[in-house]
């Protein structure tokens, strides 16, 4: 039996807030539901099976588009899911990739503030390496880009 729900009950049930539903509907992650007679809007139980399934890939980090292409690929249950694994495989490697620049930015922080003499700002190794990012051991952390 699915019961008539609220934009604030289906949030709370699934851990978000209520403008985040509202985007979600707005972008088209979630279809947009019946309102009442009071126009209010009226939603049942798979709208938070579909919140709890966006909330989580967001947190594993799938961007938007990657989510819209799963639900879409949700839809036909039937069919192999290498499209779906290729979605995954591609959000493994951005992932990886981030945690390789994280870990260079890291080693690089930690490099300048133990080369640091300490004393006056005017001899401050920190803002050396900042002023001029050939002054870092590596290139692996990206180099701000700025228009």
């Amino acid at each position: 039996m699915t019961r008539d729900l609220t934009i604030g009950r289906i949030a709370d049930a699934a851990g978000c807030k209520v403008q985040t539903v509202r985007y979600y509907e707005q972008i088209g992650l979630i279809p947009a539901p019946p309102r009442s007679s009071g126009n209010q809007r009226i939603y049942d139980e798979s709208a938070i099976h579909r919140l709890t399934f966006i909330r989580h890939a967001r947190e594993l980090g799938f961007p938007l588009q990657a989510v819209r292409d799963l639900i879409s690929l949700s839809d036909a249950p039937d069919q192999s899911c290498d499209a779906v694994d290729a979605i995954a495989k591609t959000q493994l490697s951005e992932v990886n990739n981030r945690i390789q620049r994280l870990t260079a930015l890291r080693r690089e922080l930690q490099r300048m503030i133990e080369q640091c003499r300490g004393g006056r700002i005017a001899d401050c190794r920190v803002f050396e390496v900042l002023s001029d990012h050939s002054l870092c051991e590596t290139a692996d952390h990206e180099a701000p880009k700025y228009p």
